[in-house]
């Protein structure tokens, strides 16, 4: 008979949560602008305020400087070191007692397995996987980087790789033979379950793992360009859709989604109409700067005056991005390790921390 043992990870935290029996087994939180109610019942969430999760950084020290910050805020995005001295430090150290606490249930499972005398040995770490999720222009690739230059500053974790799901979107022409160039971003224009594989292969330590690289100038997939990644101590996947569930197979199973090998999630989420400000303001930058070049697929909005470029970009919102935050990426919001909450200034106000 054999015996399969569960991950360390998943001794400690199912990236799922907590299954209820109103729910379908999904947990959600309330609206972003929902105030605490704590005497309605307990809640899977630890609701926390800025300032209340500002202290729990402890004695973390500040390790990158306004430089190195602004180099790392996307375009839009409004962040300054009071922003990460009060929301990001303390997550990093949150992150980095999860990644030590595993690798302390690593350390059970190989006594476990050396008490069992029956030669499996010790038992190689793998790297900590953290989704970040979000809505399109609601700064989570400025989270995600953000992430990244802090956690690699840990000693425990140097070698800290960020990877997007840009790079499994299908390609251009694949996605007009199928008619969904309208529904780019949507949870079926990517491959699926290449990036499933690719975070796998990842998680299951291989030595090396490759992926497609994505470009936002020409607004496709780069022919013969990928990405390698070498067994990190950490991967951050950042993507709209991560914590996307499963979809069924032809068969009707339910099959491993991608947020079943993460050890730690995060949905960066805001009010509706707060983005839609936010990626127009964004819209107009990148108007004035990287559609300016020739390559760029979107030069053709630099050739006409702003308004209507801009009610291209409302359109735009209108019909895909919004109706995709509503029907697929705010859902998965109650999957998620940490939800942070931004106000109409782009600057996170309230946070809510699943408790285990």
């Amino acid at each position: 008979m054999r015996l399969l043992l569960p991950r360390p990870r998943d001794l400690a935290h199912h990236p799922r949560g907590p299954r209820t029996p109103d729910n379908g087994g999904v947990i959600t939180s309330p609206p972003p602008s929902a105030p605490r109610r704590a005497e309605h019942g307990p809640t899977p969430y630890v609701d926390l305020s800025r300032a209340e999760w500002s202290a729990l950084r402890d004695k973390t020290p500040l390790p990158l400087s306004a430089e190195e910050v602004e180099r790392l805020r996307g375009l839009g995005d409004v962040i300054d070191l009071d922003e990460v001295r009060d929301v990001y430090l303390p997550l990093s150290r949150l992150l980095n007692l999860y990644v030590q606490a595993t690798a302390g249930l690593r350390g059970a499972l190989n006594t476990f397995l050396g008490d069992a005398g029956n030669g499996h040995g010790a038992q190689r770490g793998t790297p900590f996987v953290i989704g970040v999720a979000g809505s399109v222009a609601v700064g989570k690739s400025t989270v995600a980087r953000l992430l990244q230059a802090l956690l690699a500053r840990w000693p425990e974790h140097p070698r800290v790789e960020r990877v997007t799901t840009d790079g499994f979107l299908l390609p251009m022409k694949e996605l007009k033979a199928r008619g969904l160039m309208s529904r780019k971003g949507f949870p079926e224009s990517y491959d699926r379950r290449a990036l499933t594989r690719f975070v796998a292969d990842i998680k299951a330590g291989k030595d090396e793992v490759t992926a497609p690289v994505y470009s936002h100038l020409i607004y496709d997939i780069v022919p013969g360009e990928l990405l390698t990644v070498r067994q990190p101590d950490i991967l951050i996947v950042e993507g709209i859709n991560v914590l996307q569930p499963a979809l069924p197979g032809k068969d009707g199973r339910t099959r491993v989604g991608l947020a079943d090998y993460f050890d730690f999630s995060v949905y960066v989420d805001a009010r509706a109409e707060d983005i839609e400000t936010w990626y127009l303001h964004r819209f107009r930058k990148l108007r004035e700067t990287a559609f300016q070049d020739p390559a760029s697929y979107f030069r053709k909005y630099t050739q006409v005056s702003e308004e209507e470029s801009l009610d291209y970009a409302r359109t735009m919102w209108r019909t895909i991005n919004k109706p995709n935050l509503l029907e697929n990426v705010a859902p998965t919001r109650g999957r998620a390790t940490l939800v942070l909450r931004k106000g109409p200034d782009h600057k996170v106000q309230r946070l809510s921390l699943r408790k285990l």
